[in-house]
């Protein structure tokens, strides 16, 4: 029977947009231009017709933030009293309120006032994504919970706000906004970043070229990060079986031989040089005839993977090549390793036919088989 005029309007007409579209502008330094990136795209939605508002701009005192922050609508700071001083945050309410189609959040990581409504500025993005208002906002690398350790071995700053990563996660876009150390030092010196009074000290400290590079790299994996999240759940929801070699993934299978470290030292010499994800997969029959020896040998060689940087994953199945096969599927594994000892007769028959079996049900993958001396 025909669809109806209707019916194909419910199929073609997408569902209606629920919740708020978060993107975020991420920096490795403050001065690289997050604040300025962020509002020069507001601008251009707003001249497309889009209803934008400014929810928080922090200028910092630098002029061209400045000059921009009054060609966009703004709505008035909520004026907090704490500890005989008036403050002013975003108030959430108040955007909520007014409905726009964007809000601009500077700031990400910022913590809210006492007696604010959240405590945390990253919760009332939160609250305007899900009264479906979209969000632009602003954060650093340093910022990030996870990293900021990190942050603080390399520049021996301590970070006192962070965002959770789960909270970047939660990114629908993330651009980072970069400039070269070199060309941060320069912007420096001309004052757009801090009062000159200032400069001098900064790149003595946090400023320092070494520590802008680490940043840097920092910046760029998280990024790399998310853009492989991204598409490692577009080629879920498509439904794509084949890999797509975007990015170099090496698995190596391993038992609780001994041996098994030899294939792990290989594959991460082999990882190292492609910048490659590493994984070290075990396969658990469930045959209950794993030894209190064996367990304890392959508990050595997963220790021993993590050691070289790889993820240690333990798979359990009927099979060794189908449960590999389907690891190779589900991670988007581009290169495989097996090892296989010096042995003959019925033995390198197994082998052979195990290998055809993951060959037939693998997607397209390098197999690498590395030859070991028998024990």
């Amino acid at each position: 029977m025909p669809k109806t005029p209707e019916e194909w309007l419910a199929v073609t007409t997408p569902p209606e947009k629920t919740k708020g579209v978060l993107k975020l502008f991420l920096g490795y330094a403050p001065g690289v231009g997050k604040t300025y990136s962020m509002l020069t795209e507001a601008i251009r939605r707003h001249s497309r017709g889009e209803d934008v508002v400014v929810g928080v701009v922090e200028t910092h005192g630098r002029k061209g933030i400045a000059e921009l922050v009054p060609q966009l609508d703004a709505v008035p700071r909520k004026k907090i009293e704490y500890k005989g001083t008036v403050f002013e945050e975003m108030d959430v309410d108040a955007i909520i309120a007014r409905r726009p189609a964007v809000a601009l959040v500077d700031e990400l990581a910022h913590t809210n006032i006492p007696g604010s409504k959240h405590r945390k500025r990253y919760e009332d993005v939160l609250e305007l994504l899900n009264a479906n208002i979209d969000v632009l906002s602003t954060v650093n690398i340093q910022h990030i919970e996870s990293i900021a350790p990190t942050v603080n071995a390399i520049t021996g700053i301590v970070v006192r706000e962070t965002v959770p990563d789960w909270v970047l996660q939660l990114s629908d876009e993330t651009v980072m906004v970069d400039l070269t150390p070199e060309a941060l030092h320069n912007r420096m010196k001309r004052g757009d970043v801090y009062n000159q009074n200032k400069v001098e000290q900064s790149l003595r400290n946090f400023f320092r070229r070494g520590n802008l590079i680490a940043l840097r790299e920092l910046a760029l994996r998280q990024v790399a990060e998310q853009v492989d999240r991204s598409l490692s759940t577009y080629m879920d929801e498509k439904e794509i079986q084949e890999n797509w070699a975007v990015r170099e993934r090496i698995a190596v299978c391993i038992s609780a031989n001994p041996r098994a470290q030899y294939l792990l030292a290989r594959a991460a010499r082999m990882a190292r040089r492609m910048d490659a994800e590493l994984y070290a997969v075990h396969v658990d029959l469930g045959n209950g005839a794993t030894s209190a020896r064996d367990e304890k040998a392959l508990a050595a060689n997963l220790q021993f993977a993590e050691s070289l940087g790889a993820k240690a994953v333990r798979l359990k199945g009927t099979s060794v090549p189908d449960a590999a096969a389907q690891f190779v599927r589900d991670k988007h594994v581009t290169q495989m390793i097996f090892g296989r000892s010096a042995v003959e007769g019925w033995q390198k028959l197994l082998y052979m036919n195990a290998i055809s079996r993951f060959l037939r049900d693998a997607p397209a993958v390098d197999v690498h088989i590395v030859t070991q001396e028998p024990d």
